[in-house]
């Protein structure tokens, strides 16, 4: 599989609805993740990312607007035990509290499944990082072709992660409705060539500018286990 530019991949959709990139700095010494949403309807535009104390939380921009919070606030990312979780739901805590019990990623997700927003039944994706040597496993919950009746769960790992290599998983292939589910393996996308405000600015410019709402992005060093974080809101004050 040939690695892909991700500014590419960003300008030739106009939404991916939300989605996650995991991968490892082209010096290999960060872990590197970022995650981002977009939304078309009023109450998703409404949206802003706020730093908690080890991730950030999804935020009323305009609280007298929010319509119904079901599936729109929640912590897209936590930290466990050197561990980084990023996810599109409220599935981070799931992963978060499970795990802390001795459940793995995997068997965590297990007790989730899609989305209850019919027609689209949207993905749950998500992700986890080993902060200390960069190792990681994405993963998608999807319905069987549109089927409610059926739960597809997909992992997948990736040890020894590749200097400059990451992976890029989204929710959708694209606008349609009902949005169709994202299909396949996570796409190998290319790290190299930017540090933490260059990738930042990448991925936010490449963005579909009516759609796009926020940006989280994190660079983990992984001797030291200090992190860098960048937060890109569209609503601001």
């Amino acid at each position: 599989m040939n690695k892909l530019s991700i500014e590419n991949e960003l300008k030739s959709n106009a939404y991916p609805g939300r989605g996650i990139i995991i991968g490892k700095s082209a010096d290999g010494k960060c872990a590197v993740t970022a995650y981002f949403i977009m939304g078309r309807s009023e109450n998703s535009r409404n949206r802003v990312f706020v730093p908690t104390e080890d991730g950030i939380r999804t935020e009323a921009f305009d609280p007298s607007k929010m319509v119904d919070p079901h599936l729109i606030i929640y912590a897209p990312v936590r930290v466990l035990d050197g561990a980084t979780i990023v996810t599109n739901g409220d599935q981070t805590d799931t992963i978060y509290d499970l795990m802390k019990v001795g459940k793995t990623f995997e068997e965590s997700l297990r007790t989730r499944e899609y989305e209850d927003d019919a027609p689209n039944f949207t993905p749950r994706i998500s992700g986890i990082i080993c902060n200390k040597c960069g190792d990681y496993s994405m993963s998608i919950l999807k319905s069987a072709d549109g089927n409610p009746d059926s739960c597809r769960r997909y992992t997948f790992s990736y040890s020894n992660s590749v200097a400059g290599e990451g992976h890029f998983i989204h929710t959708y292939m694209g606008d349609g409705n009902p949005l169709p589910s994202f299909e396949g393996e996570p796409k190998k996308v290319d790290m190299t060539g930017l540090d933490i405000d260059g990738f930042t600015n990448m991925i936010w410019n490449a963005l579909n500018e009516d759609n796009k709402v926020s940006l989280f992005v994190r660079y983990i060093d992984l001797e030291t286990g200090k992190t860098d974080t960048r937060i890109v809101n569209k609503n601001t004050k």
